[in-house]
């Protein structure tokens, strides 16, 4: 059986068993009620409806079938007590016996709509039952039609009742599923995107930045310098054909460790140190004791390091400053050069290095960047990432 044959089943059950309870507590009321019939029968009756209740109760068991013969022959019995005063039904007792056959006994038909068999067993109780109703009627010679127009209209009820459940949940569970299995899709494809667009910050800061250097014949930067930075790329593509996770702490040089293995302040030494030995100076103002999440400081200082990349790349000056400050929810770091500058609007929407690099790097944790430039008038980054 299938999960959501299961739950139908299970939802089918529940509902009977709720309807059934209630329709019993309600015919031990009609009956409880003084001069309804005599006390023997009474006593009788509330053992039955004892019977009748517990078999309600165990229509979510495995095997249902017998506690549907259970509820039915409970019904029936009490439903023939009735007859035993042979005298004509008081309205308690005729309330009694309607709410007896039409609610109590006839819940069970909203478990036996869900198979050929079962839809036989739902014919046979419901023919047995009225049929009871209809000789307690005759025998005690009472006139009125009510506990007949009650059955008849508490089975009719209940079926549709039940055939409604028995489709319209299987439906429900089956769009659920195909929703969720659509969620796993898009998510499956969403990380998929993310890993791909990490994989292309990776190439862009490391190896593409080596060959641009070596296309340019390494102008501006010494033989050491471009030989530690071309093994330090030959070094990560190794570990990570290995199956290692990059966790960069700098562009360029990325590691497998933890960032949190070094201060905000010796990082950043790091980076000048770097950019040093490829020809840039970096001028560092403001504090490098800030403390920030390891996911926020990772895409921080990469975003640094991305930008002094750009100066001394495209600014045609070897010099920049980077002044970091911060506040309670912000931190900021400014990079500035008096190159050449360049027109903001020229940028294309797709260029990796600034799109990419920068400016969704630091949106992925919250983060934002802005560019300020003209021609001639150098160029400004600034870099915001929360606390």
């Amino acid at each position: 059986m299938s999960r959501i044959q299961k739950e139908r089943d299970r939802l089918l059950s529940t509902t009977a068993r709720y309807v059934g309870l209630t329709a019993t507590a309600t015919t031990l009321l009609c009956l409880s009620i003084p001069g309804a019939m005599p006390l023997p029968l009474y006593l009788a009756s509330v053992v039955l409806l004892a019977g009748l209740a517990y078999g309600q109760l165990r229509l979510a068991s495995l095997h249902p079938g017998i506690w549907v013969v259970t509820i039915v022959a409970a019904g029936v019995a009490l439903v023939l007590i009735q007859m035993l005063p042979a005298v004509p039904l008081n309205p308690a007792a005729l309330s009694a016996v309607g709410m007896l056959a039409g609610g109590a006994v006839a819940s069970t038909s909203i478990v036996l709509v869900t198979t050929p068999r079962r839809v036989a067993g739902l014919v046979v109780s419901f023919v047995i039952t009225f049929s009871a109703v209809a000789a307690a009627l005759v025998m005690t010679s009472s006139r009125t039609v009510e506990p007949l127009a009650l059955t008849l209209a508490g089975w009719c009820a209940l079926t549709i009742t039940g055939v409604w459940l028995s489709r319209t949940v299987p439906r429900t569970l089956k769009r659920i599923t195909t929703m969720s299995r659509a969620y796993r899709v898009e998510r499956h494809a969403s990380e998929t995107e993310a890993r791909r667009r990490q994989g292309a910050r990776l190439l862009h800061d490391t190896v593409l930045a080596t060959l641009t250097l070596l296309a340019h014949s390494g102008v501006g930067v010494s033989v050491s310098a471009l030989t530690e930075q071309a093994a330090e790329d030959a070094a990560l593509l190794r570990q990570l054909r290995l199956g290692f996770d990059p966790d960069p702490t700098a562009s360029g040089e990325y590691k497998l460790k933890p960032v949190e293995e070094s201060t905000l302040g010796n990082t950043l030494e790091s980076v000048k140190q770097r950019f040093k030995r490829m020809g840039l100076e970096v001028n560092w103002h403001g504090t490098g004791q800030v403390l920030l999440p390891s996911e926020v400081l990772d895409s921080f200082l990469l975003a640094l390091a991305e930008c002094l990349e750009n100066v001394r790349r495209h600014s045609g000056v070897s010099e920049a400053h980077v002044t970091i400050t911060d506040d309670e929810t912000t931190v900021r770091a400014m990079v500035t050069d008096s190159g050449k500058g360049f027109d903001v609007a020229s940028i294309e929407e797709g260029r990796l290095g600034f799109t990419e690099s920068i400016v969704a790097r630091l949106r992925d944790v919250g983060g934002n960047a802005r560019l300020f430039s003209s021609p001639g008038s150098g160029t400004t980054v600034v870099l915001e990432v929360p606390k």
